[in-house]
């Protein structure tokens, strides 16, 4: 695939496993699609991701999604915006139910790997729903300098696991317009429990 900045230079490489994410994001918010304003800003992304790089490094980002044949044109804009705001995409037919983009996802921080010098892989991904096949968190943080980016709802182990770091998404400056209504997903409760408040009050749902 074609790189960016001068061959050799260390490399500040930021993934973005789409899918995941978003499977991630409604979950997160009740199992509601997220509205406009609560939809990542790529272009927040990118100035952060830039400024995260110092000046002898090259950042590099790419969005891994997959595209049902029904929602090509629904998807169009998106991916041109993508590429317009400095990222690479690789895109994958979504034909079957095993039609994902995981095995690329690791094929490409392999390729990145043993390429170029890696200053830091950001990873973004959601553990609970990423299918690592023969990598495990441990096995990647093993070989990469990894950061992940996610929710701390679902990246339990990231954030517990000896030398990766984490950094919540909704730490990254500007990447939401609104704060996130987050839930406590049943999928992603903590050991010790949580509290889930009534949606509406007894009056408001009862009243005689």
């Amino acid at each position: 695939m074609a790189t960016n900045g001068v061959n050799g230079a260390p490399r500040r490489l930021l993934v973005w496993d789409a899918p995941n994410i978003d499977v991630a994001l409604g979950t997160l918010l009740g199992g509601r699609a997220p509205r406009p304003e609560e939809r990542p800003r790529f272009d927040a992304l990118a100035r952060w991701l830039v400024q995260r790089t110092p000046p002898d490094e090259v950042p590099e980002a790419t969005v891994f999604i997959n595209i049902p044949p029904d929602r090509i044109e629904a998807i169009r804009g998106f991916v041109e915006m993508l590429r317009g705001t400095g990222f690479s995409v690789y895109a994958k037919p979504k034909l079957t139910e095993g039609d994902d983009i995981d095995q690329a996802l690791l094929d490409h921080l392999r390729e990145r790997a043993g390429s170029t010098p890696l200053a830091e892989v950001l990873l973004a991904s959601a553990d609970q729903y990423r299918d690592s096949g023969d990598d495990s968190l441990a096995d990647l943080a093993g070989r990469l300098p990894l950061t992940v980016l996610g929710f701390r709802e679902f990246n339990r182990a990231a954030i517990t696991m000896d030398g990766v770091g984490f950094i919540d998404l909704e730490d990254i400056p500007g990447l939401f317009e609104v704060p996130l209504a987050r839930e406590t997903p049943l999928e992603a409760l903590p050991p010790e429990g949580a509290w889930l408040p009534a949606r509406r009050s007894l009056r408001e749902i009862h009243q005689a």
